[in-house]
């Protein structure tokens, strides 16, 4: 075993921890593999054996109970315990754990031994040792999400060729095969209990109830669980669902797919319009969807800006439509002023075209964020590193601390200073060291995603529904009010910054602050993304 540090490890006794994800797992990683070369180790380093944990988890997904049931084992005991394992990646494959893991090192209940990289993590670890450990967890969490990207990559390969990549949907039935995740064949029992459903509802003379009571007539259920009969929610469900006539819907975009189906499209849309006509009549403001509802204020007497339609009847019979929005007079705070809201319209699209990225920077801006991705890499784990000793530092300062009022060389008020001084700026350390973990999980995919957003914004406002339009204003505008017929805005964080960027060298200027800001990187990690009809 290596020994960087200046203190060998002190544990006698040992854990085996020996995980695999799945019960396919390759005969080299098996269990069996892993626990005669972790037995062998032990026996290498006196360490005795307390108990074998045999996981089959995921390392990544859930809340890891046979995990915890070791944690708690080793805490129980009155020493510290070594946990032995073949590798780095069969104990964690992300940072998730790290904290809980560190924490209980620095408290010398237990040390990590990984069998295959040949080292040890102990309270007394240098840098050099502790920096090996947060690489491997780096390179476990590298592998665990490239399998996502290549899973993610089969399911949009397998969506492009009209599969279907989930539970199929009641009237279909799943089926594997050797080739891949499965596919999905009609159902003989319901299928013609679905057609059935959609053929009497398109008549129009039932409701989604009466329905809901047809199909327990009719004995449709469930082909999973407990195989009960289909709730109302159910019915409506299906109803709705477009994969019965040859498309499917994933997140809100529309696919064909390559099964038989159950009905027509034209039956399909009967039901629909169907649905439609025996909805409520809608209350008068839900009969208008104006674009700027609830997003708008008056910036002359701070209230929400209202709107209404106005109609005009020319004398040869023809109608128009405007939309007019209602709002304060600057001049005179207590008269009203109607502004045309396609005006209003023209000053947002003016802004959301001022954001617009060319191709030409937008291209440069992405060689950039690739060119400098393994240096963001190695700066988030020499940061963590440094806030990791130092976190240390403050412990030994801690301890001193206790030995001096101990000693009687500082009284209780100036050691309770002192200790809050330590734990503030070790508060401040974990915060750091978990905003460098968050900014180096996916900073480039969400800033790309952001920077791609803010440059169709423009399109996207002139070419969406109402509904999309509302959404884009909420996503990148802070504030907006009306001072008259002039349109007032903020822009949200950091679109605030997107906006005095003219050329390629001022946006690299702000992504390297963007980057090296822990407040603006949680930021953009944790921003979700407009979502367009487009998305999928």
């Amino acid at each position: 075993m290596t020994d960087f540090g200046r203190h060998q490890a002190i544990a006698k006794k040992a854990v085996i921890l020996a995980r695999i994800s799945s019960k396919e797992q390759e005969d080299g990683y098996s269990i069996d593999a892993q626990n005669h070369r972790s037995n062998l180790y032990c026996d290498r380093h006196n360490l005795t054996i307390l108990k074998v944990f045999e996981l089959v988890e995921s390392s990544t997904q859930g809340d890891r109970r046979k995990f915890m049931e070791i944690i708690q084992f080793v805490k129980r005991q009155g020493e510290p315990i070594a946990i032995v394992a073949d590798k780095v990646d069969r104990v964690q494959r992300s940072f998730k754990e790290y904290p809980l893991l560190d924490a209980l090192i620095q408290e010398g209940k237990i040390e990590l031994h990984f069998v295959t990289e040949n080292y040890c993590i102990h309270k007394d670890s240098v840098s050099q040792e502790r920096l090996m450990w947060s690489m491997g967890v780096m390179m476990a969490q590298s592998y665990v999400e490239n399998l996502k990207d290549n899973v993610k990559r089969a399911f949009e390969q397998k969506i492009r060729q009209g599969g279907w990549i989930a539970m199929a949907p009641i009237g279909y039935i799943n089926i594997k095969d050797n080739r891949d995740r499965g596919d999905i064949t009609i159902d003989p029992e319901r299928a013609p209990l679905i057609k059935r459903l959609f053929e009497t509802y398109a008549t129009g003379a039932h409701t989604i109830g009466e329905m809901h009571t047809k199909t327990i007539e009719w004995g449709l259920r469930n082909r999973v669980g407990k195989q009960e009969y289909l709730v109302r929610s159910q019915v409506h469900k299906v109803l709705t669902n477009p994969f019965y006539f040859g498309q499917m819907k994933i997140k809100d975009r529309l696919y064909p797919h390559c099964y038989e189906p159950i009905i027509s499209k034209d039956v399909f849309d009967t039901c629909q319009n169907v649905m439609k006509g025996w909805n409520k009549k809608p209350f008068k403001w839900r009969g208008k969807e104006f674009i700027f509802r609830g997003l708008l204020k008056c910036a002359s007497t701070g209230r929400t800006v209202t709107a209404d339609q106005k109609t005009r009847i020319y004398a040869s019979g023809k109608t128009a439509q405007w939309t007019y929005l209602r709002c304060g007079n600057p001049a005179d705070h207590n008269k009203i002023m109607w502004v045309r809201e396609d005006a209003v319209l023209k000053q947002a699209e003016m802004v959301l075209k001022d954001l617009r990225i060319s191709p030409e920077v937008l291209k440069g801006i992405y060689a950039y964020l690739s060119q400098i991705e393994q240096t963001e890499q190695a700066f988030h784990v020499g940061q963590t590193t440094a806030l990791q000793k130092e976190r240390q530092i403050i412990q030994n300062r801690q301890d001193k601390l206790m030995d001096l009022l101990m000693d009687n060389a500082i009284d209780r008020k100036e050691y309770d200073s002192r200790k809050l001084a330590l734990r503030n700026r070790q508060m401040e350390i974990e915060s750091h060291i978990t905003a460098h973990r968050l900014g180096d999980d996916g900073f480039k995919k969400a800033l790309c995603s952001q920077l791609a957003v803010v440059s169709e914004a423009f399109d996207l406002f002139n070419y969406s529904t109402i509904s999309d339009k509302r959404s884009v204003l909420n996503f990148v505008f802070a504030n907006l009010s009306l001072k008259g017929d002039k349109l007032l805005y903020s822009f949200r964080k950091p679109f605030n910054q997107f906006a005095d960027c003219v050329d390629l060298d001022s946006w690299l200027k702000l992504i390297d602050v963007l980057r090296t800001d822990p407040e603006l990187r949680r930021l953009i990690v944790t921003m979700q993304p407009f979502k367009r009809d487009t998305d999928y």
